[in-house]
């Protein structure tokens, strides 16, 4: 059976919102194929085109929806799960751009020094491996950096993670997992878009390799679970995020909501969950970058049964 194709009709989105008009509704269980653009919009296709002449804050990480989930209300749980995600051309962009970044002035971290220059890259994706140059060869990763729902009655740009998900660059947001999100809005208003070919963790330059994509997922609902933050599941671990400044709160918000987690779904105590985190937990920061910082807290299944 053929899967059914979702392309932006018009104009990609730039916020995370209930005000945009949906371009498809699927029903729970619909297997779908999301196409994408790359953060850039797809207008860096080679080392020439700059971010800075080419793109204009804050119109990036263009987003493809939102898409309507049927039986979606608000206090659902929405579920995604992620089958694939391959790339739509043979090579990721990544720059330097100046005022952007984690190792150099910006408009949140302000000094007196000169801004980086600016270097755009095209890195070859070839057998399964990004050709970062002619010695170093990366693994095929790819994720989703940007995914979630709308909130329930703002507009908050593309760029900024949040409660409803946005710009988290978790890397396990990738093919084989599931992403959980809490549901505002009736509907859900599914976006996702900003695919990764790899990236490290936080994203310290503030781009990975960037990639337009084609996203397969499937939607499932969980009626009347309310959560308050993005949840991933993969084969190994129960995950959290958490989303805001500075780097510590970001990491207390998902230790919190793991622990809640694990009282909740898996029987402990809170206090014996805590002391659990303090010996077992792994993080990963998704992003030190955006206008929220992101980290994931991750606890293995093996001490949850």
């Amino acid at each position: 059976m053929s899967i059914r194709q979702i392309k932006q009709p018009g104009e990609y989105a730039y916020t995370y919102s209930p005000f945009h008009e949906p371009i498809a509704q699927v029903k729970p269980g619909e297997k779908i194929a999301i196409h994408t653009l790359d953060a850039f919009e797809n207008k860096l296709n080679g080392p020439e085109d700059l971010c800075t002449e080419k793109c204009f804050f804050p119109f990036l990480n263009p987003q493809t929806g939102p898409v309507f989930v049927q039986g979606a209300e608000p206090g659902d749980t929405l579920v995604v799960k992620i089958h694939e995600i391959t790339p739509a051309r043979d090579y990721a962009v990544t720059a330097l751009i100046p005022n952007f970044g984690g190792l150099t002035s910006t408009q949140y971290t302000r000094t007196l020094n000169a801004p980086i220059k600016e270097e755009t890259r095209l890195l070859p994706i070839r057998d399964g491996f990004i050709e970062f140059n002619e010695k170093i060869k990366l693994p095929y990763e790819p994720f989703v950096g940007t995914i979630g729902v709308a909130p329930q009655i703002e507009a908050i740009n593309s760029l900024t993670p949040g409660n409803w998900g946005g710009n988290m660059d978790c890397v396990d947001t990738c093919p084989g997992n599931e992403v959980h999100f809490p549901v505002f809005v009736e509907g859900a208003y599914f976006f996702v878009g900003d695919a990764h070919a790899t990236q490290g963790d936080g994203e310290i330059t503030g781009v990975a390799c960037e990639i337009p994509a084609t996203v397969t997922v499937t939607f499932d609902l969980m009626k009347g679970k309310k959560i308050a933050w993005p949840r991933i599941v993969s084969e190994k671990y129960i995950m959290t995020t958490g989303s805001t400044r500075p780097v510590d709160d970001a990491l207390r918000i998902a230790s919190c909501e793991l622990i809640e987690w694990m009282v909740c779904d898996y029987g402990f105590d809170r206090f014996e969950a805590y002391h659990l985190l303090g010996q077992a937990v792994k993080y990963r920061v998704g992003n030190m970058v955006d206008p929220n910082y992101t980290v994931v807290a991750k606890m293995s299944k093996e001490y949850l049964n």
